[in-house]
């Protein structure tokens, strides 16, 4: 198999997976639409986007001069957000129980102390839920408690009664969770573990699906097939690409393969003990000469492993080993003094910055990428890893699949 070594784009294909997301993809539409303009006016360049003519395609067609060149990109959201909705459809009880089983299984399996060892902003933020769903819960019951002395001085009988409040008061914080996001963060967190690393049956053949898509587009007549994968959808793309290059290990395709993993929760899963299918993929990936991986985190982001090898972390690399590089967003550097003050304390603004626009570029430019006439490769042929990366390897569970 070989890959083109084009570095001019005129027609791109992008494909988009998302993370843990119950929204349709016209956000992620919507998004790109108002970003991508922000980001023209500052860097200087013409972008418009337009829907896509296919009925069937999650996603949006983008016209775009930028350097001079004329070029045309199709992107494509790889739609699993119905899978999301179903698995958040259960309620308060089911909530916390799918809290004590996902606390039971990163500190059963030593997982949760390894990943506090990388970085304890994602650890932080996956402590969150549990924290607040806890606190709500202590809030009910002592609610229920002070409404039961109440009722106590009316009728000693009484005193169990102010229970009944516990329901509505949890219920009012999950009708409320956009405001806290408790529950989200929670489901999130125990669809990743719930198998123990493994992926869900569902999602898998979801997964399969994606790769036939893939595989199509490079079949085209297309210059590049650039998958992007944010936050969990960095590990689905992960496997979702090794899966390609594996069933199609005799195919020529005319177009570059490129990945870009942006803000990602690689060890949240690898660590766990029944993540072979994925350690096995990234170990299979990070030595592929068929494409391009280029890794983008930031320090500032605390919902993501910045600056950590995903691959090298989990402890699976090899001497054959070229991917991912490893690169900084550097939102300090990169958004001005202002902007970077108003969103701070924002924490999933901050994690979905890398789709968005940057008053004061560096090298990384989200809509120069998906919409430029560089490859990734091109790009970043001169570049090398950022020198503060994190190489450990520190998962306690090492073993591969396929």
């Amino acid at each position: 198999m070989s890959s083109s070594t084009t570095s001019s784009v005129r027609h791109r294909h992008v494909f988009y997976v998302p993370g843990y997301d119950p929204f349709h993809p016209r956000r992620y539409r919507e998004l790109y639409r108002s970003e991508s303009a922000e980001q023209g006016q500052i860097s200087g360049y013409d972008i418009a986007i337009s829907r896509a003519k296919s009925g069937g395609l999650y996603g949006w067609n983008v016209d775009a001069k930028i350097e001079g060149q004329d070029t045309k990109t199709t992107v494509e959201v790889l739609y699993w957000s119905d899978l999301v909705r179903d698995s958040m459809k259960g309620g308060v009880i089911e909530t916390y129980q799918r809290l004590i089983k996902t606390a039971w299984i990163y500190i059963n399996t030593g997982a949760l102390f390894r990943l506090a060892k990388l970085r304890k902003g994602p650890v932080i933020a996956a402590l969150y839920p549990v924290g607040f769903l806890l606190l709500q819960l202590v809030i009910a019951l002592c609610a229920a408690w002070g409404l039961g002395k109440i009722l106590s001085f009316l009728n000693p009988l009484l005193h169990w009664a102010g229970l009944i409040v516990v329901p509505f008061i949890l219920g009012w914080f999950r009708k409320n969770d956009n405001r806290f996001y408790a529950y989200y963060l929670m489901q999130d967190y125990a669809y990743s573990a719930g198998e123990r690393g493994a992926y869900p049956p569902e999602l898998e053949g979801r997964m399969d699906e994606f790769v036939n898509e893939i595989a199509r587009a490079l079949a085209s007549d297309v210059d590049e097939v650039l998958v992007v994968g944010h936050s969990s959808g960095a590990y689905l793309a992960v496997t979702i690409l090794a899966d390609l290059l594996r069933q199609n290990d005799s195919e020529k395709w005319k177009a570059e393969l490129s990945f870009l993993s942006l803000g990602h929760v690689v060890p949240m899963v690898s660590f766990l003990p029944m993540a072979d299918k994925l350690r096995g993929d990234l170990q299979y990936l990070c030595e592929r000469e068929e494409l391009v991986w280029v890794d983008v985190t930031a320090p500032s982001d605390g919902g993501t492993f910045a600056l950590c090898d995903p691959v090298a972390v989990t402890g699976v690399a090899t001497e054959n080993k070229r991917w991912p590089l490893v690169l900084s967003a550097a939102y300090t550097q990169t958004l001005s003094p202002e902007k970077w003050q108003s969103m701070r304390w924002r924490f999933f603004k901050l994690h979905i910055q890398y789709l968005c626009a940057f008053d004061r570029p560096g090298d990384y430019d989200y809509f120069q990428i998906t919409a430029g006439p560089q490859t990734l490769s091109r790009r970043y042929r001169d570049r090398a890893s950022s020198p503060s990366r994190i190489e450990r390897a520190t998962s306690g569970y090492r073993g591969v699949g396929s």
